[in-house]
């Protein structure tokens, strides 16, 4: 068990390696010169030049990566160019709305998915399986930017059930706050619910047809506990694998959404520091996205043992 764990642990740190390699070099690849960008067109190049020589950019780009990997074992993800504070600070502080947002999003992508995908498996060929398939198909083919400008049309614009955009007052309270993420959440959570329902459908179907549900109902046992209990039972592990997959998309994907309906998340502040070529706050933040896939995989095959013993750590 334990060298089971161990295994996964060192996977994790290959992984994260692998992925910080990734991001530093991509990200030097893109065109701009923070220090430019930063000073404006009326800056010197000594101006220039100096700045570079504050923030480590004129040294070699190997030296800069291998100063940059010593700072994140320390724990440290550098000094936001533009913000001027440490980029963990700069994450820390555009965690709130991307965090709820995610979780409202799988909570509703679940809701809907499974329930749908359990009635399209047990009814399969019929009309309700057909219209849940179609249903699911549409759902995955409406882009979300486009749904989102949808919901502010009619949900807030003409009924005016929610704000349009942003994330409450700077002295607003929680509620007020998660208040503003129900259209987005609601639209990022159909839009995957798709993908959820897909899966489920076909994990029940491949239970649904084992000789010990055959056997259950040829004991007479009611359909919904033959359902519910025997044949939901195993074909958990596939379900809960898509829905934590979902989860860390829904995590470092949100971006649009974000944007869209003017949420101060962490996509937001990607999105900024990419147009300001703000290097710090770019890897930083993608090393975080990274961890976090990172972690909710590991939380998984956790999750395995104790959904079904019989899977191996």
């Amino acid at each position: 068990m334990f060298a089971a764990i161990a295994r996964r642990l060192a996977g994790m740190l290959a992984v994260m390696f692998i992925v910080a390699t990734m991001v530093f070099f991509l990200t030097r690849l893109a065109p701009g010169d923070p220090a430019s960008l930063m000073l404006g067109d009326q800056a010197t190049a000594a101006d220039i030049a100096e700045l570079r020589k504050t923030y480590g950019l004129d040294q070699p780009v190997v030296v800069q990566y291998l100063l940059w990997l010593k700072e994140i074992a320390s724990g440290n993800l550098g000094q936001s160019i533009f913000l001027q504070r440490p980029v963990l600070q700069a994450i820390g502080e555009r965690a709130e709305p991307t965090f709820f947002l995610a979780l409202f999003s799988i909570l509703i992508a679940s809701l809907i998915g499974i329930p749908c995908g359990i009635v399209s498996a047990v009814w399969r060929g019929q009309k309700a399986d057909q219209a849940v398939s179609g249903l699911a198909m549409l759902a995955a083919s409406i882009p979300s930017f486009w749904l989102g400008l949808l919901f502010i049309q009619f949900f807030a614009v003409r009924l005016g059930w929610f704000p349009v955009a942003g994330y409450g007052d700077p002295g607003a309270g929680l509620a007020q706050r998660l208040y503003h993420l129900i259209l987005p959440a609601t639209v990022l959570g159909i839009v995957n619910s798709a993908l959820i329902t897909r899966f489920t459908r076909a994990s029940m179907l491949d239970v649904l047809s084992e000789d010990y549900v055959r056997t259950a109902r040829a004991k007479g046992l009611p359909e919904n506990r033959i359902v519910l209990r025997h044949a939901l039972g195993n074909a958990l592990v596939p379900i809960i694998t898509v829905v934590g997959l979902t989860a860390a998309l829904l995590v470092g994907g949100a971006i649009i959404t974000e944007t869209v309906f003017g949420l101060p998340g962490i996509g937001n502040l990607v999105v900024s520091a990419v147009l300001r070529r703000d290097y710090p706050v770019i890897q930083g933040a993608l090393i975080v996205i990274a961890g976090i896939y990172v972690v909710i995989n590991f939380t998984i095959d956790v999750i395995y043992t104790l959904v079904d013993p019989r899977v191996k750590t």
